[in-house]
């Protein structure tokens, strides 16, 4: 009886590790390498630095072999995550918006926060001295705005504008359009226009306002804070996602959020690409991006209303491309 009490116990011993560990272990035996995908700066071609480095934090926080993959654009990178070549993508927020609606097998894990608490920008109209007191007076003012690829000076307050009934053609004879951000900012302090479509930062609810952008640039130029007021601020344009396949394993979604947010070695690691701090993204507040125009524009902190990621290139000290 006593043996047969053994060998019973030991049978079920048997039993329970055939059933818990594979079912621990199945998602890394179907994976087998974990594939992330990052599209590089322009003119880099495949190469970004620091690889190496992100690769083995993220083999450590998953347990298993991980790779990157650099992709030619934000296009390429989509078609990776959509077809499951890639578990995991680092997007734009117009790029999440884009491949949210390429399908419906992504979600975002974590969003960036910039170091003042941004979690991403709006685009303002700001006139001088009052001159122009509102939108309806626009038309019959000279404006000045940024070159059509800006994200914050031409794309989003077209775009913004049309959502709220606006409906301003970009080559409206009352815009001025600059060579650059700069240029339509020195329109401004020349008395050359009497407004300018710019950018500020958008806090999290319930942060102060953060002084940067457009207003901070024009007060370094010479005008003075007292004689810009802001006419019109758009919806806020989000710092797009980490995401990844909707259908990879609770496990692994659970493991990389608590890495990113938390992991003293990721926070180190990530100033080698974007200098972020990481909240957790939402599905639905990452896809209200998709009424704003899509635009490549990257990481850090958890938020349950964050949907970001803003690649270096149209950081916030890179106003042009705002």
């Amino acid at each position: 009886m006593r043996h047969g009490l053994k060998a019973s116990v030991a049978i079920m011993t048997m039993l329970g590790a055939s059933w818990s560990n594979p079912a621990r272990a199945d998602w890394r035996d179907d994976i087998g390498t974990f594939r992330v995908g990052i599209v590089a700066e322009a003119g880099a071609g495949n190469t970004v630095p620091g690889l190496e480095l992100l690769a083995d934090a993220y083999t450590k926080a998953l347990g298993m072999k991980v790779e990157f993959v650099v992709a030619r654009d934000y296009a390429a990178l989509i078609e990776a995550q959509a077809n499951a070549h890639i578990e995991y993508a680092v997007y734009s927020a117009t790029a999440y918006a884009t491949a949210s609606e390429r399908c419906e097998c992504v979600e975002p894990l974590v969003a960036p926060v910039d170091s003042d608490g941004a979690v991403g920008i709006r685009s303002v109209l700001l006139t001088r001295d009052g001159k122009v007191p509102d939108l309806a007076a626009m038309e019959a003012h000279r404006v000045a705005m940024a070159p059509a690829d800006s994200v914050g000076g031409s794309l989003l307050p077209l775009a913004g504008l049309a959502a709220e009934g606006f409906k301003v053609a970009g080559n409206a004879p009352f815009l001025t359009h600059a060579s650059s951000a700069a240029a339509a900012e020195t329109m401004l302090v020349n008395g050359e226009a009497d407004a300018l479509f710019g950018w500020m930062p958008a806090m999290a609810d319930g942060q102060p306002h953060v002084p940067d952008g457009t207003v901070a640039r024009l007060e370094m130029a010479g005008i003075s804070k007292a004689a810009l007021r802001v006419v019109w601020a758009s919806g806020v344009l989000r710092y797009g996602p980490h995401a990844v396949r909707s259908d990879l394993d609770p496990e692994a979604k659970r493991r990389l959020t608590v890495f990113l947010i938390n992991s003293d070695r990721c926070r180190r690691i990530s100033t080698i690409f974007w200098n972020r701090n990481i909240p957790a993204a939402s599905p639905s507040s990452a896809r209200r991006t998709t009424r704003w125009p899509r635009r490549s524009c990257a990481w850090c902190q958890a938020t349950v209303d964050s949907n970001s990621n803003r690649r270096r290139s149209i950081g916030p000290k890179n106003e042009d491309r705002f």
